[in-house]
């Protein structure tokens, strides 16, 4: 690992701790040559399925934008950031579980669907407005009717 500071080559770990559940391992690190600590985190690196956009094209799946949405959807709303990355987690192991090398976007989009109807109900119909368009207050109002199903 180079040093962030100097980039020297050698670095020696002072402390390592599991986080993120176990997923993830936390690193102190201290640099031979100047001496500076920093930190970093080492996970595994898992394929995910690519995307199947609804026009056809395809990218690789983007857990920033996935990330990106649901703090969109999650805005104000009383929910801690644990429980957002215990989302994101689940919603990546679901999606590996497919066994799929490629999923619609659909598909992706009913699994945080159903991932904020448990998280957050106002949430969901923020995500539920965006993700299918609503043209109108009518269909705002059929969605909040559904969710007491």
């Amino acid at each position: 690992m180079f040093c962030p500071f100097c980039s020297a080559q050698e670095t020696k770990v002072i402390d390592s701790r599991l986080v993120a559940e176990g997923y993830q391992v936390r690193r102190r690190r201290e640099c031979a040559q100047c001496h500076e600590r920093f930190t970093t985190f080492e996970g595994a690196e898992l394929v995910m399925p690519r995307v199947i956009k609804r026009d056809g094209s395809r990218e690789p799946f983007n857990e920033d934008k996935l990330r990106a949405g649901l703090q969109r959807a999650l805005e104000k709303r009383p929910v801690s950031t644990e429980k957002v990355e215990q989302c994101i987690i689940s919603l990546k192991s679901e999606l590996r579980a497919t066994g799929e090398r490629e999923v619609e976007s659909e598909f992706l989009g009913t699994l945080i669907m159903k991932a904020l109807k448990e998280l957050d109900k106002v949430a969901y119909v923020r995500f539920a407005s965006v993700y299918r368009s609503f043209e109108d207050i009518r269909e705002f109002g059929e969605e909040i009717a559904r969710l007491g199903d």
